[in-house]
């Protein structure tokens, strides 16, 4: 087998992937809306959850350091459900919830509001989120969980 390193150089436009959307969105002759969502690199994941994570000198109850063994402690705190609406946000293509009209209409000014506004329904949201991070290979799509359930058995 040649060795050729163009087999690692990768288009740099990403897919955009056609998806039908929640079933409450329909268009005028009863067609569920459908969802355009881009692939996002693994690195703009990444960027948008370290966005998301806080680190601090960890205190006691008085608002004094915690040092264990001459080492002071660091304390993270992360908040996961912004960061996961932020991919939401950036991978959804259609519809675009950074839209400055749609924004404006819901009169909110935090884009990773967006997705709580736009599938305001529990049901919605959630479909919303599972099919973004299928897409972007977050969690396993329903074909991957069939080939491991068949693998248990």
């Amino acid at each position: 087998m040649k060795k050729d390193l163009k087999y690692f150089m990768h288009a740099k436009q990403p897919e955009v992937v056609t998806v039908p959307g929640p079933s409450s969105f329909k268009d005028e002759e009863g067609n569920v809306i459908e969802l355009e969502v881009k692939v996002l690199s693994q690195s703009d994941i990444q960027r948008i959850n370290d966005s998301y994570r806080t680190r601090k000198i960890a205190t006691d109850k008085r608002g004094n350091p915690i040092v264990v063994n001459g080492e002071v402690v660091w304390q993270t705190e992360r908040d996961s459900s912004r960061a996961a609406r932020h991919i939401i946000v950036e991978a959804l293509q259609y519809p675009d919830l950074k839209d400055q009209e749609l924004m404006k209409y819901y009169n909110c000014v935090d884009v990773t509001d967006m997705p709580l506004h736009v599938f305001p329904k529990t049901d919605d949201y959630q479909q919303v989120m599972e099919i973004v991070m299928k897409v972007l290979g977050i969690t396993p799509t329903d074909e991957e969980e069939e080939l491991e359930a068949a693998k248990k058995q």
